[in-house]
């Protein structure tokens, strides 16, 4: 037989349902709308500071997590293994490097042993000789001094 359920309670199992429901919902789609999310100060990069003969230092920035990891074992002492900087040179200051006119392309640098002597320059001389990088010095814009290494980790700027 039919039974009579009064308004008042239809409405209050209508509200129930619809508060379950935005529940589920909201359990379902805040996960999936903050999973791939990275918060704005997140920076995959990390900053090193480098020097050579001269004494003077630049800060490079190193975006490929086994260049980075590559990085902190020398900063560390827990490698030996190519200790010298290579890259190609953007002929623009950045933000991490103040001092220069110039810094590392971050998608270019790499590590080396030895390399040949045409991308061999100390930090001041590349800055003092910026017009002509990229012709006879240093062909292609790539940079390699020999005596180059980094000496410490910073944080991003």
């Amino acid at each position: 037989m039919y039974k009579f359920t009064p308004p008042s309670a239809l409405r209050t199992a209508k509200m129930r349902v619809r508060a379950i429901a935005g529940a589920v919902a909201l359990a379902v789609v805040v996960p999936l709308t903050f999973a791939n999310a990275t918060p704005a100060s997140a920076d995959p990069a990390a900053y090193f500071v480098f020097t050579d003969i001269t004494r003077e230092e630049a800060v490079l920035k190193l975006t490929d997590p086994a260049k980075i990891q590559h990085a902190r074992d020398l900063v560390n002492g827990e490698t030996y293994d190519r200790p010298h900087v290579v890259g190609r040179i953007l002929k623009r200051q950045a933000d991490y490097n103040p001092r220069w006119s110039y810094h590392y392309n971050p998608d270019t640098i790499d590590f080396f042993d030895v390399a040949i002597e045409v991308c061999d320059a100390t930090i001041p001389y590349v800055e003092d000789h910026l017009d002509e990088a990229g012709g006879a010095f240093l062909p292609g814009l790539v940079w390699c001094p020999w005596t180059s290494r980094l000496i410490r980790e910073i944080h991003a700027p």
